[in-house]
C-alpha cells in the first residue's frame, strides 16, 4: 500500500466533479440554477450533441462585476451563504460554490458577464483549469451572463464512455428543464438542440405552464391543489385515479422552489392513493410544497436533489391528508350547465344537494342462494350490515321531492355490463361491478372501523392445502384477517381450516384468495406481510378483494329498479369515481356532444 498523501489540487476537482457533474444534464441544472439564483428573467439554452460538444447557458441576471470572475470559479467560492446561520436556512438553489469549478475541471469553460452598472462585460475561461495567471479580458455581451461549455470530460476519456448517445443525454436534458420551468410561470426559457429550437415558453400562468410542459389532457384529468396550514403551503395537481400511469414518468416534486425526489413526500402521496389505485400503477402529479426555509435540510446531497425535513411527521400527515381529502371529496354533482366536455367523469368538489336515500328492503338471493353446509343467516341480520346483494327489485327508489340526481335515472343495461342513464347534462354511462365494487368497500371499511365485519361461521369447516411458507405467512397475519371476518386455524404444516368467511364470500372459493394474499399465487399484488403500512393496508387489500368478488359480475341482467339503486349509492359514496383498482366507475357524455356527433342543429 502506498504511504498517505495529499491529494493535488487538480485531482481532488476531478473527484469532486464526479459527485456534481454525473452528464451534461447535471452541467445544465448548475447552470440554470445560478441563472435563476441571480434573478433572470430570461434564460437561452444551447446544446450542441446532447451537452457533449457544447452546452451554453445565456440569461439576464444581475451578473458578475469583473474583479469577482475569477473567483466564481475557485473552490467552494459563492456569493450566496456566508455563515453558519445562512446554511441553516438555505433560500437560493445552489450555495455550496462547487459548480463552476467541478464543470471547469472537466471541460473547457469560458465565463461572460455584465453587471447593470458595468460599461460593458468581461470573460475569462480555462482549460480544465484556471490558469494561475489568468486574467480578465474585456467582451461584448448584454446585461447577464453567459456560460459557455465545451468538449465536457475531454481530460477525463474514461467518464465520456459512460454517457449514452447524444439523443439520450439531450432528453435527459429536457427532463431537467422541465423540472426547473414547471413551477416559475414568469421565467422566459428557450432550449435549442444543434441549432434547433425544441422548447420556447414564454411568461405564462401556472396553469398554462403546466399544460405546456405535461400536455392539456393533464391539467383535464387532475385535480387542483391549495392547501396551507401548519405553516406549510401545498399548491400543484394530483391526477385522478383513473388517469394512473404504468411508469412513474409524471411525477414531480418542488420543494421551496427546488426540484426533488424524497421519499417522505412520496410515500404520503402512494398512501393516499391506496385505496383507488392498483398496486403497480403510479399516479401522475406536479406538487410544490413551500415552508419555512429552516425547517428544511437542503444539505444532505452534492446534486442538491434530495432534503431531509427537521419535523417529518408533519410534513407527511400533511401532504397525505390534503391529497387524501382531495380524492375523497370527488362524487357526482347536479349539473349546473349545459356545456361539451371532454369525455370523462365530470368531477366536482362541491358536496351533494340531495339527501341519502335508502334502498327498499326486500329478497336476497345471495342467502337464498347460499351453499347448504353454510349456516343461513336471517334476512334483517344482512340487511343490518348492509351488505344486501344484489339490489333488491321490490320496489324501484324514488328521488326526494325537490332533489336532484347527479347520476340521473337508469334507462337501460347494454351487454349486461354498463347501465346507461339519462341525466340533466345528457347520457350517463357505468360500469356496473367497478361502481358496485367501491360501494361496497367503503362500506366494508366502515364496518371494520367500528368493529362490525358481517362474518359467517362455516358449519363444516373447509380444508385448504397450501406450501407450507404460505400457510406460515398467512397465520402471521391471522389476527387481521380475523377482523375482516376471516376465522383460519393451522391444521398441519401445509393445512389450512377455514371455520369462518365474510358474508360476501359465501359463494366464492377462498383458496385462491388465501393463495394470493400469501404470495403463491399468479398476481403480481405484494403479499399481505409485505405491505409497507402494517396491518391496516394489508385488511384494506383484503377488504377490496372481497369487495371485487362479490360485486355484480358481467351479464347478471339488473332491473330497473336495482340499476337505479346502484346509481342512488355511487352517488353517496366516497371515491366512487373509479374502482379499487383505479378504473373509472362511469363517465359523462354530454348532451351537446351527442348533438354535434348527430349533427343535430346544423
Amino acid at each position: 500500500m502506498n504511504a498517505i498523501a495529499v491529494l493535488p489540487d487538480l485531482l481532488i476537482d476531478q473527484i469532486k466533479a464526479g459527485e456534481v457533474v454525473e452528464r451534461p444534464a447535471a452541467v445544465v441544472k448548475e447552470l440554470v440554477e445560478n441563472s435563476l439564483d441571480a434573478g433572470a428573467q430570461a434564460i437561452v439554452i444551447e446544446v450542441a450533441e446532447g451537452g457533449l460538444n457544447r452546452i451554453r447557458v445565456t440569461d439576464d441576471g444581475r451578473g458578475i462585476p469583473a474583479d469577482a470572475l475569477g473567483r466564481a470559479l475557485a473552490r467552494h467560492a459563492t456569493s450566496k451563504i456566508r455563515a453558519l446561520a445562512d446554511l441553516e436556512s438555505v433560500a437560493s438553489l445552489g450555495f455550496r460554490g462547487e459548480a463552476l469549478p467541478s464543470i471547469l475541471s472537466v471541460s473547457r469553460l469560458r465565463l461572460i458577464s455584465r453587471p447593470s452598472e458595468a460599461a460593458h462585460a468581461h470573460q475569462v475561461h480555462g482549460d480544465g483549469r484556471l490558469a494561475d495567471d489568468a486574467a480578465t479580458e474585456p467582451a461584448a455581451h448584454p446585461q447577464g451572463t453567459t456560460v459557455d461549455v465545451r468538449d465536457l470530460f475531454f481530460n477525463t476519456p474514461a467518464r465520456r464512455k459512460f454517457m449514452r448517445s447524444p439523443a439520450a443525454e439531450f432528453r435527459a436534458i429536457v427532463q431537467v428543464v422541465h423540472k426547473l420551468a414547471l413551477w416559475r410561470p414568469g421565467l422566459r426559457i428557450e432550449l435549442l438542440h444543434n441549432g434547433r429550437s425544441t422548447l420556447k415558453l414564454p411568461p405564462q400562468s401556472q396553469a398554462a405552464r403546466i399544460a405546456a410542459l405535461l400536455g392539456e389532457d393533464f391539467v383535464a384529468d387532475s385535480i387542483a391543489l391549495d392547501e396551507a396550514r401548519l405553516g406549510m403551503h401545498l399548491q400543484g395537481w394530483v391526477g385522478l385515479p383513473a388517469a394512473a400511469r404504468a411508469r412513474a414518468d409524471c411525477q414531480f416534486l418542488h420543494i421551496n422552489g427546488r426540484p426533488v425526489r424524497d421519499r417522505l413526500m412520496a410515500s404520503a402521496i402512494r398512501r393516499a392513493y391506496a385505496d383507488v389505485m392498483h398496486s403497480q400503477h403510479h399516479p401522475a402529479f406536479v406538487l410544490s410544497l413551500s415552508l419555512d426555509p429552516a425547517a428544511v435540510d437542503v444539505n444532505v446531497h452534492p446534486q442538491k436533489t434530495e432534503v431531509r425535513f427537521r419535523r417529518s411527521a408533519e410534513v407527511h400527515d400533511f401532504i397525505f391528508g390534503v391529497i387524501h381529502h382531495q380524492l375523497r371529496a370527488v362524487r357526482p354533482e347536479p349539473a349546473r350547465h349545459h356545456q361539451i366536455q371532454p369525455e370523462g367523469p365530470t368531477l366536482r368538489q362541491a358536496p351533494l344537494t340531495f339527501e341519502p336515500l335508502r334502498t327498499a328492503s326486500g329478497p336476497d338471493d345471495l342467502v337464498r342462494d347460499a351453499p347448504e353446509h353454510v349456516e343461513q343467516i336471517p334476512v334483517d341480520r344482512v340487511e343490518d350490515h348492509g351488505l344486501r346483494l344484489p339490489y333488491p327489485s321490490a320496489a324501484a327508489p324514488a328521488v326526494a321531492a325537490g332533489a336532484v340526481a347527479p347520476l340521473g335515472q337508469a334507462i337501460a343495461q347494454l351487454h349486461g355490463i354498463f347501465i346507461l342513464a339519462e341525466n340533466e347534462e345528457g347520457l350517463v354511462v357505468v360500469d356496473a361491478h367497478a361502481a358496485h365494487e367501491r360501494v361496497l368497500y367503503e362500506r366494508l371499511k366502515q364496518q371494520l372501523a367500528a368493529g362490525q365485519s358481517a362474518s359467517q361461521r362455516l358449519l363444516v369447516p373447509e380444508a385448504v392445502v397450501l406450501e407450507a411458507a404460505a400457510v406460515e405467512t398467512l397465520m402471521a397475519q391471522r389476527d387481521a384477517l380475523a377482523a375482516v371476518g376471516f376465522e383460519l386455524d393451522q391444521a398441519g404444516p401445509d393445512t389450512l381450516w377455514v371455520r369462518a368467511v365474510p358474508v360476501l364470500l359465501l359463494r366464492t372459493p377462498v383458496a385462491a384468495l388465501l393463495r394470493r394474499w400469501a404470495g403463491s399465487g399468479d398476481s403480481d399484488d405484494e403479499p399481505l406481510h409485505r405491505i409497507e403500512d402494517g396491518a391496516q393496508s394489508a385488511q384494506q387489500r383484503v377488504l377490496a378483494d372481497v369487495a371485487c368478488k362479490a360485486a355484480i359480475k358481467a351479464n347478471r341482467r339488473l332491473s330497473v329498479p336495482e340499476m337505479n339503486a346502484l346509481l342512488r349509492d355511487i352517488e353517496r359514496t366516497e371515491l366512487s369515481g373509479q374502482c379499487n383498482h383505479g378504473r373509472r366507475t362511469w363517465v359523462q357524455i354530454p348532451r351537446g356532444t351527442l348533438d354535434h356527433w348527430f349533427l343535430r342543429g346544423r
